[in-house]
């Protein structure tokens, strides 16, 4: 298995390779990739120290497996090679997930659309993942007919700059902005750039991509989105109108059973998710869970992940895992 790591450099490249690590995921022969600004740099993997190479060595390598999270221009010019080359893509940024001829995959809904002729594979919005990790049984069970998502994104979900404009405010130092204004104490319902319709690009992922993932459009999401100051985790508050009503006792117990989805929702003793516990887990939490008195058949729910794990890096890595597994590559 030669495995490579495109963008190995940046934050979702580093918590990819801590997570392969964790997964003790097979690779015989590791490539990490990035720009050519990166080429030379060292990074370490499992105790062994690396040599950072550029996208056309790379392709060259013809790995088995390629992971991107190099940013969607990068991949619309550098997946396609790879692919001629023979590697199997699984990509991070929006680029080819709304592509009908690209398979949009949370593996724990629809990794069995997957073929070794997929050979190129997108990795959902980070929201998105969290939100159809939830959605999706429930949706078998009493059938959605519309959803409402507010989320609370952590600046992690806009990069190292973004963190770092987080933390010089609440230092008092001035430096570069990712944003147009202050995060720090703020809160920002601008996530991502604005489209002619009023909404951004995040909120539209929000909305159309998880009609794909679920193979079904016959329900309607709505979104809003807003960046807050938080360094990891995505919190989103989302409200589920049903076609049958539902029993609470019985919601909690489909969540419980869900693989990848943690219960957390004991108001009594104050337990509910929070980013700084989904911090560095795999897993989605879910809680606040309870009806919407204003309408029949509604229910509304918390749910957190780590957006750069189960948001990014675990969930790609969790496709190559199936890959491997099913003799896909």
């Amino acid at each position: 298995m030669k495995l490579a790591v495109v963008g190995a450099t940046g934050m979702v490249g580093e918590v990819m390779l801590r997570v392969l690590a964790e997964r003790n995921f097979p690779i015989d022969e590791l490539l990490l990739v990035a720009s050519e600004r990166s080429v030379g740099k060292e990074l370490s993997y499992k105790g062994e120290t690396y040599k950072v190479i550029g996208l056309q060595d790379a392709v060259d390598a013809a790995p088995d497996i390629a992971i991107f999270s190099a940013g969607g221009d990068t991949s619309l010019e550098w997946a396609p090679k790879f692919a001629a080359a023979g590697t199997t893509v699984i990509d991070n940024s929006s680029a080819w997930r709304m592509n009908p001829n690209n398979k949009l995959i949370v593996p724990e809904i629809n990794a069995n659309e997957l073929t070794a002729e997929d050979k190129i594979i997108a990795n959902p919005n980070c929201s998105t993942i969290q939100l159809v990790m939830v959605l999706n049984p429930l949706h078998q069970k009493y059938g959605l007919n519309r959803v409402v998502v507010s989320t609370y994104q952590s600046v992690s979900g806009t990069g190292i700059k973004a963190v770092q404009q987080m933390e010089n405010e609440s230092q008092g130092i001035e430096g570069d902005m990712a944003y147009p204004y202050k995060i720090n104490r703020n809160a920002l319902p601008h996530c991502d750039v604005f489209l002619d319709n009023g909404y951004t690009k995040e909120e539209m992922k929000l909305m159309t991509e998880p009609k794909k993932i679920m193979s079904d459009d016959s329900f309607n999401l709505t979104a809003t989105a807003v960046r807050i100051p938080t360094a990891g985790g995505h919190s989103e508050a989302v409200n589920i109108s049903f076609n049958n009503d539902f029993d609470l006792e019985e919601v909690r117990s489909i969540l419980t059973q869900t693989p990848g989805v943690v219960l957390e929702d004991d108001t009594a003793n104050n337990i509910y998710p929070m980013p700084i516990n989904a911090h560095d887990k795999d897993e989605v939490f879910v809680g606040r869970i309870r009806r919407d008195e204003s309408m029949p058949n509604t229910l509304n729910l918390w749910v957190v992940a780590d957006n750069l794990r189960k948001g990014a890096a675990t969930n790609a890595i969790q496709i190559a895992e199936y890959l491997v597994a099913n003799g896909l590559v």
